[in-house]
């Protein structure tokens, strides 16, 4: 289970929500497959087009997903993969050794095939939970069954962990967040255009009180008053873009103080509920989302209170009680927000869940079959390439000065890798699990890693310590640790080979590596120091260049219009700046590492294509994919993540190395020249 942290303090490669923590074996396939190039498009107008246009068409999204490409397909042999390691391992969790990972994760696994009794408890589960909720009359009350939530992984309006003090940090504290709302956004309360989805969400409520036993009638008195909750909380929350400023993530406190902010809700009577000594204080991220908080704890009748926190009970419990549950959570989310036309099968959701409530030890078992010591060898390789890459880039810029370069260097020299998975394994020694009760073990997992999580609180930070499983495909760069990280599940084709030519890795596997680096040095990384510290290293000057040169960047992505139907709905440059900085930067210090690597080194000429064009073109398949308008429209207004069409022509288009390997001019879509190439790090 992933770490609770600031929402500056993990950048990843892409949206995990996209990526549910799986991965795959290494492919027999070609490595590069040239007769996936359309020959029709040019590479200078439509690199996309070009490298992905007809692999695009070919593959379809299936009805059972939101989008299909690369990291998609990934996943499915990945789901294969990890169904098989835990089918062995409920076929064998009687017989294991009591207490193990392989019957744990067995019996977990097997609980959550055990349709029969699943269907038998219906909602029988969370019964106890909402009578206990429907008791609820005082604030005092209210504020107490938060706590009591928070205790067991469960809570609600606020987000709350541990992680690195952003003053100090390596020291573990609590964190505090604004949360609790069901839609994607805060903008989803307020803007007419999302009116329709208002009322389908409400809709969607009502349904989940009618299917616990309220009448219609009431239920949509209910729901109405969830929404409206909702929307309160809402209007007092940052946006999305405000949420990448540090400032706005971290706001440290002591005890009195944040009773200030909130006079209604005590905070020493919540540390005591969740049995944690909070030291000197706390960060209260976001103090305007508490104070209206506080507001609504002595204002919003205990009738509203109890329906939001019911609706939320059932809701957030939903994916492991009955069939009638976990369809009408899909039915809202799935098919009306993101346009998925069908779920996926009953094993995949519950491979999901096991990651979820057991991932680390999931992973444990997974790189014992897909992870090679070879592949960690080479792919270490690279990574030392890559960031060598990136110190040279910045000893050789032309617009920053030596002052702020050393800072820079003194940086780069503290990165740590880590690439495939932890060195020491997380104990699961104290999670009880049963071979045929799928909630109580998911809730028993919950409260676990509730735990674990809050036990950081106060101690030390690890920098060794994951916040991915290796079997995620994908990667992280961790500013207040200084990490960049790799799991298993990520190095593998299409973005590294462990027996493929240099080109093929350093624009898959090595753009990715500097693209983890590079948010070392992205607009957000660049305010934390070496240490992790959100500290400033640099002169006045050196940062008003810089942020000359993103402003420039986010320029370029605010003019790309993704949905067709849609014109008028663009990407937000601000939103997904620190993403495009990445891509940006990562792709340069590949191929520069990619150059040095090669130096003196005839061009091998594979299939008729340089060494530079396999590079590029291995870098736009990493980013082949269709995705629905729906779920697109949902990515554009919550996702840093830029979509991945753009993704895979943005970084070429400023780079002359592209336009030289392909024979572009100036004039040609693909070619930003002059004011309009954005050069960064």
């Amino acid at each position: 289970m992933n770490r609770i942290r600031p929402a500056s303090t993990k950048f990843s490669l892409l949206a995990l929500a996209l990526l549910p923590s799986l991965a795959l074996a290494q492919s027999a396939a070609p490595v590069y497959d040239v007769n996936d190039l359309d020959s029709s498009v040019s590479a200078c107008q439509d690199f996309n087009a070009y490298a992905n246009g007809k692999w695009v068409k070919a593959n379809p999204i299936p009805a059972d997903k939101t989008s299909w490409g690369a990291f998609n397909a990934l996943r499915e042999q990945s789901l294969n993969a990890q169904h098989d390691i835990l089918n062995k391992a409920a076929a064998g969790a009687d017989e294991a050794k009591a207490g193990s990972i392989d019957q744990k994760v067995g019996w977990l696994y097997r609980s959550g095939m055990d349709n029969s009794a699943i269907e038998k408890a219906g909602y029988s589960p969370i019964k106890p939970d909402l009578a206990a909720i429907a008791k609820l009359k005082k604030p005092e009350e209210i504020a107490a069954w938060l706590g009591k939530a928070a205790a067991q992984g469960t809570g609600h309006v606020f987000g709350f962990g541990s992680g690195s003090d952003f003053k100090n940090a390596s020291n573990q504290i609590a964190f505090a967040g604004q949360g609790g709302l069901g839609l994607p956004t805060p903008d989803y309360y307020t803007k007419d255009e999302y009116a329709a989805l208002r009322t389908a969400y409400r809709d969607h409520l009502a349904k989940l009180f009618t299917m616990t036993g309220t009448k219609a009638a009431d239920a949509t008195k209910r729901a109405d008053n969830v929404l409206a909750f909702e929307t309160r909380l809402a209007k007092a929350s940052l946006s999305r873009v405000e949420l990448r400023d540090p400032k706005n993530q971290y706001n440290f406190v002591t005890l009195a103080e944040a009773d200030h902010i909130t006079p209604h809700f005590k905070w020493e009577a919540f540390f005591k509920a969740i049995d944690v000594k909070p030291g000197k204080g706390f960060s209260l991220s976001q103090p305007k989302f508490f104070a209206e908080f506080d507001k609504m704890l002595a204002d919003v009748p205990a009738a509203q209170w109890r329906d939001y926190l019911a609706a939320h009970a059932i809701d957030s419990a939903s994916p492991s009680l009955s069939t009638a549950f976990q369809n009408e959570r899909f039915d809202f989310y799935g098919k009306t927000l993101n346009g998925q036309p069908e779920q996926e099968v009953r094993w995949k959701r519950v491979v999901g869940s096991v990651n979820g409530a057991m991932g680390e030890g999931l992973g444990q078992l997974y790189v014992k079959d897909y992870f090679p010591a070879e592949s960690k060898a080479r792919a270490q390789v690279l990574v030392d390439n890559v960031r060598n890459a990136l110190k040279s880039r910045i000893e050789h810029l032309d617009w920053m000065s030596d002052a702020t370069k050393a800072k820079a260097i003194a940086k780069w020299s503290t990165f740590l890798p880590k690439i495939g998975y932890p060195d020491h394994w997380r104990s699961w020694d104290g999670l009880k699990v049963s071979p045929n009760d799928f909630f109580a073990n998911v809730r028993a997992a919950r409260a676990f890693n509730q735990r674990w999580e809050l036990d950081h609180i106060g101690k030390k930070t690890d920098r060794l310590e994951w916040g991915m499983t290796p079997q995620t495909v994908n990667a992280y760069y961790n500013p207040t640790d200084n990490t960049i990280n790799f799991p298993a599940a990520i190095l593998q084709p299409p973005f590294f080979y462990a027996n493929g030519d240099d080109a093929i890795n350093y624009g898959g596997i090595g753009a990715v590596i500097g693209h983890e680096a590079g948010h070392g040095f992205d607009d957000q990384g660049s305010q934390f120091d070496g240490a992790g510290n959100n500290a400033n290293w640099w002169t006045p000057e050196d940062r008003k260049r810089f942020e000359e040169r993103t402003a420039l960047l986010g320029a370029q992505f605010d003019a790309y219009a993704p949905i067709p139907s849609m014109p008028d709905k663009h990407v937000n440059g601000k939103l997904t700046m620190g993403e495009n900085i990445g891509d940006l930067g990562g792709l340069n210090f590949a191929y520069t590492a990619m150059q040095t690597a090669a130096a003196g080194k005839p061009d091998p000429m594979i299939d008729g294509l340089t060494r530079d064009q396999r590079f590029f073109l291995s870098w736009a398949r990493v980013w082949r994919g269709n995705i629905r308008d729906k779920a697109q429209l949902v990515l554009l207004n919550s996702d840093p993540h830029a979509p991945t069409k753009f993704r895979a022509i943005a970084a070429p288009s400023n780079m002359p190395a592209f336009a030289q390997a392909f024979q572009c001019k100036d004039g040609d879509a693909m070619v930003r020249s002059g004011d309009k190439r954005v050069q960064i790090w």
